[in-house]
């Protein structure tokens, strides 16, 4: 394969996203500030700055220079030793719990997020699997079956942790997967209503799922309870009006919003930057995703499209959701705004992920 020069234009994309996501943080975290100490704030900042961007983009350059068939080699001990670090997270004194989830490990100073390690390793994995089963996607057996017992270990830990929305991530980009993949549109089906079961299990049998859904169903219920957040979202969404109250003027974010630098940095942005700032954000995940999945469909071979495919996906449906969470298109899910919210590991993974997708884009057909 000949090697080209990288999609320049998901390398500006992405750093147009860091860019405005650093400055929407740091006013984001002046709410923060008015509710923590000092030095709780200054090692959210750190670890968003050299953790997140700084150690990010030397992990974007790195996986640029990596040509990508390297990680159908070792896809199933990347995917293995993915799955032994998340279950760390159950260890004691090495997990550490915060709002109800153990979905972190402590090293030294500093903590991380093996799910977001999680998520790549099971992207790389089905990549190489459906690539090596092209003759076989065909059989519900040979695709749908795999898919679910390969799901069904992801599922168990993220569950447990729990994190239901990382979860939901990974069946989202599994599907695009097994669609670009070619199985049969049947075979997709039945495996969504097997998906929909298992939610409505979930729902009955974790009130805080149940909860999310009621909120989804009717906004105004418990409106100081389990629709608050939705409540405070959609007030700083409103609030922005057209052009926004202005840069670091956001009122929600000191007392009203909850995570103001987390999942609800989107209504932050919204309040500041008004109706254009958001439409211009949603752009620009938007423009990310297509010349993303650009990149899958001029792909050399079946993994590298595929790979893409997944990465894509992982990236952009997180985004949205995200979004569609905070003016209740979706249930609220907890997760962060790739490159835009805070999470020092979101970001450094995100990242990688992004420089996987440039070395994929450089053998072009």
């Amino acid at each position: 394969m000949k090697s080209h020069s990288f999609d320049r234009s998901i390398f500006f994309l992405t750093i147009l996203l860091v860019v405005v996501g650093f400055f929407v943080f740091t006013s984001a975290s002046l709410g923060l500030l008015s509710r923590v100490d000092g030095a709780h704030f200054a090692r959210t900042a750190f670890t968003q700055a050299f953790l997140g961007i700084g150690l990010g983009f030397v992990g974007l350059l790195t996986a640029i220079n990596i040509r990508y068939r390297f990680w159908r080699k070792y896809a199933l001990l990347i995917f293995i030793a993915a799955l032994i670090a998340t279950s760390l997270v159950f260890v004691p004194g090495l997990g550490f719990s915060s709002g109800g989830a153990t979905r972190w490990i402590h090293i030294g100073p500093l903590s991380w997020q093996p799910a977001e390690f999680l998520k790549l390793a099971f992207v790389i994995y089905l990549a190489a699997w459906l690539s090596g089963a092209r003759g076989k996607v065909q059989h519900f057996r040979s695709s749908i079956i795999p898919f679910l017992l390969i799901t069904a270990f992801t599922g168990t830990l993220l569950l447990l942790e729990p994190d239901t929305g990382t979860f939901m991530v990974i069946v989202t980009a599994g599907l695009a997967m097994l669609i670009a993949a070619g199985v049969r549109w049947r075979d997709i089906a039945i495996l969504v209503c097997v998906v929909l079961i298992g939610l409505a299990g979930l729902a009955a049998t974790r009130p805080y799922i149940k909860d999310r859904i009621v909120t989804f169903i009717d906004p105004m219920h418990d409106p100081q309870g389990s629709s608050y957040q939705l409540q405070q979202s959609l007030i700083a969404v409103g609030s922005g009006g057209l052009l926004g109250r202005g840069f670091g003027l956001s009122v929600q974010k000191f007392s009203y919003l909850p995570e103001p630098s987390g999942d609800s940095i989107f209504a932050v942005a919204a309040e500041e930057f008004g109706f254009l700032g958001s439409i211009t954000l949603v752009g620009l995940f938007l423009l990310l995703g297509l010349q993303g999945l650009k990149v899958a469909a001029r792909a050399p071979d079946t993994f590298g499209g595929l790979l893409a495919v997944g990465i894509v996906i992982l990236i952009v449906s997180q985004s949205f959701i995200n979004i569609a969470s905070m003016v209740g298109v979706l249930p609220l899910t907890g997760l962060p705004m790739l490159f835009i919210s805070h999470g020092g590991t979101a970001m450094l993974f995100g990242l990688f992920e992004i420089g996987i997708l440039l070395n994929i884009s450089k053998y072009r057909a």
